[in-house]
């Protein structure tokens, strides 16, 4: 009996030798004008915990920067939790239905996250658990929007909403590459039924892929390497709708509102292409200070040219200066690209 792995393979799927069960691609990496055409992606390696009981709402409100208790039914919202000194340790899409609130995050975060909010739900009617679906499938590009409308009828029809279907659970995300972009959670036989028909239509891809789309939408994702680096401000977190200022407290909430209110921020996160490689982590140095980096790369994807596009974070005068540098004030240069949003959008 085939499955849905040996479907991929034959498929020409590689798995990546050090992140299971990450699918980087199927044999070659993508431009992103070639993914604005319509894209199909394996997403493996994301996790979703599922927070249920009748507390589920609010236990998590007081834990996360976004407002929990009016997140409606056919909400998606971007949320963190931060450490007490105001620190993301984990960046989320958040979810919710009838009987339960979903986060979803990096499955290799998703373990130590998952207990540490076990150990704070005390006596709160709330339950933790592993809800992670057989499937995720990423899908982006002009042609992407009418495939799916074949499957599911009717489409959330703004970012940031979501439907549930007898298929499984459809999210539309932030946009990229001038179209929307959806997330399908759905079982290994949907997907198994589904895919000559989406890679016949779409450009089947991987992980790299989708998170290409990602960096060129501008949502940034806090992963092993990145936790506990940055004030959410620094990734543009608020800019997104992923920081509610009115809600109540959380940890971190004293500095994360002291980022917002108190002086400038003077820390972004800007989108750049570099003609090399680059990983999460990585530091990046001005011309104009040597001697110190400047800031770190967020998000990092291959980009069909050789090189990466990736989100970096980093002081604002370098963003202006524009003379930035992977590894050292030597190395490889950073070219910037325009961000879908203005990162003065707010002024902070």
């Amino acid at each position: 009996m085939t499955t849905w792995n040996d479907l991929l393979l034959a498929q020409g799927a590689r798995h990546s030798a050090t992140e299971q069960p990450h699918v980087p691609d199927f044999g070659r990496t993508f431009s992103a004008a070639e993914l604005a055409a319509g894209f199909v992606a394996v997403t493996g390696g994301l996790g979703v915990i599922a927070v249920s009981g009748d507390d589920a709402a609010t236990f998590l409100h007081n834990q996360l920067t976004n407002d929990v208790e009016h997140l409606g039914q056919g909400d998606v919202r971007l949320a963190a939790y931060c450490s007490p000194k105001g620190r993301m340790q984990a960046s989320f899409l958040m979810w919710r239905t009838a009987e339960a609130v979903f986060l979803q995050l990096p499955q290799q975060l998703q373990p130590a996250l998952q207990k540490r909010l076990s150990m704070f739900v005390l006596r709160a009617k709330a339950k933790l658990a592993d809800a992670t679906p057989e499937v995720i499938l990423g899908f982006g590009g002009a042609a992407a929007g009418k495939v799916l409308e074949g499957m599911f009828g009717a489409l959330p029809a703004q970012p940031y909403t979501r439907i549930d279907h007898a298929l499984g659970t459809l999210l539309r995300l932030a946009d990229a590459f001038g179209a929307p972009r959806y997330q399908w959670l759905t079982t290994a036989a949907q997907a198994q039924s589904a895919w000559p028909t989406l890679s016949a239509a779409l450009i089947p891809a991987g992980n790299d892929a989708w998170q290409l789309s990602a960096i060129h939408a501008g949502v940034p994702e806090i992963t092993l390497k990145t936790q506990e680096q940055f004030v959410p401000q620094m990734v543009n977190f608020e800019l997104l709708g992923g920081v509610n200022f009115k809600k109540g407290c959380y940890p971190g909430q004293e500095i994360v509102a002291r980022s917002q209110y108190l002086g400038k921020l003077k820390r972004r996160t800007a989108l750049a292409s570099i003609d090399t490689t680059a990983s999460a982590g990585d530091e990046v140095f001005s011309a104009s200070d040597p001697d110190q980096p400047c800031g770190m790369v967020v998000n990092a994807a291959p980009n069909g040219k050789g090189g990466v596009d990736a989100l970096v974070e980093m002081k604002l005068a370098a963003i202006e200066q524009g003379d930035v540098h992977l590894g050292s004030a030597s190395g490889s240069a950073l070219h910037f690209q325009p961000m879908p949003y203005p990162l003065d959008a707010i002024d902070v």
